[in-house]
């Protein structure tokens, strides 16, 4: 939620979060309640859960281990940001929540409405389009096309793998790496500011 420093202007919401998640290698620094294993990406680490609004940059982050599912992280992470969603009137377009395949949307509202009964008024998850082998063959591609929202969210991936602490990571708890991400892009913010 975005506060304005000028009083008479009303709070924007984001009507759009793009949600993903990366799991990477621990190093002997991570502590045995932090480590897990990761089956899907055969990583023996953390899992890093990013929701990131049309900019690529974080709204919400959350780290678990390895072996926590997509499903599980992701709805761990709304559980903690509980309070911007309670506080998102009703009356104004709900937040659309982009996911990819890996996600199964049925089973998150279950869950999260059992946390916070109202909030499915307030959000609503969509799975990325994936595109078809006709629309393909159409604009004359082949193999893997990205798709351009979903590109956003990787591309937040690929900006906290060029910095090099969260190349692994190098952290005992899973509250310490959720910091480091977080600085990270408080790092990354700076200098886009800084280049104005």
């Amino acid at each position: 939620m975005a506060k304005s420093a000028n009083p008479s202007k009303k709070t924007q919401w984001t009507t759009l979060l793009i949600i993903d998640s990366q799991a990477v290698r621990n190093t002997c620094n991570a502590e045995v309640a932090s480590k897990g294993f990761c089956h899907y990406k055969c990583t023996n680490g953390i899992k890093r859960h990013l929701a990131v609004d049309t900019l690529g940059f974080p709204f919400f982050t959350h780290c678990t281990k390895a072996n926590v599912s997509d499903d599980k992280g992701l709805i761990e992470l709304l559980s903690l940001n509980l309070d911007y969603f309670r506080a998102k009137p009703v009356n104004i377009p709900k937040i659309t929540i982009l996911l990819d395949h890996g996600y199964h949307p049925d089973a998150l509202k279950t869950a999260l409405q059992a946390i916070y009964p109202q909030i499915m008024t307030k959000i609503r998850f969509q799975l990325a389009p994936k595109p078809t082998p006709a629309e393909k063959a159409a604009a004359g591609k082949t193999g893997f096309v990205p798709v351009p929202a979903r590109w956003i969210v990787e591309r937040s991936n690929a900006w906290m793998e060029r910095c090099k602490s969260l190349v692994k990571n190098f952290e005992r708890t899973l509250a310490h790496a959720t910091a480091k991400l977080n600085l990270c892009f408080i790092r990354l913010m700076l200098k886009r500011l800084a280049n104005e």
